[in-house]
């Protein structure tokens, strides 16, 4: 009779596990100390719990990946791809936190990201995040009222 053991077949899937659910714990203690509450529908404290729980259960699905027996051998992680993808993030931190606004920064993201993924075309990508950034800009301003960090484009709608 064989005996199984418990064991972490996956560090990484563990470690980003670990560190998705500390995320969606900080998110869930910042939602509960929102002061702003919505006299009516649902107040931005919902939208952040709603994100907890989906980053909690992407913290549940790579536990149990991580604990699941692996048959094949992890892919080579690809360094350069993953740079890119931080430089957008970085670039839609920045341009909120410089005032540049979400329009500017999600074009950012979106044009690095598709750097990331190996589109080489980048005024296309550039021009098409803008496009994107601009129509979910005006979804969240306008439709659902929610207010966006804003720079000058935001502006001009």
């Amino acid at each position: 009779m064989t005996s199984k053991t418990l064991s972490v077949a996956n560090r990484p899937a563990a470690v980003v596990a670990i560190f998705l659910l500390a995320i969606a714990v900080i998110t869930c203690w910042d939602a509960s100390h929102m002061k702003v509450r919505a006299s009516y529908g649902m107040s931005a404290s919902a939208a952040s719990y709603f994100v907890a729980i989906l980053f909690a259960a992407l913290a549940i699905g790579h536990l149990v990946s991580a604990f699941r027996p692996r048959d094949v051998e992890a892919e080579v992680t690809d360094w350069k791809a993953v740079s890119w993808i931080g430089l957008g993030l970085a670039g839609l931190i920045g341009s909120i936190w410089l005032g540049g606004g979400f329009i500017l920064g999600s074009t950012l993201l979106f044009a690095l990201t598709a750097r990331a993924f190996g589109n080489k075309a980048i005024i296309k990508d550039l021009c098409l995040g803008a496009i994107i950034g601009v129509i979910i800009f005006l979804m969240f301003n306008k439709l659902l009222t929610l207010a966006l960090p804003q720079g000058p484009l935001e502006r001009l709608f």
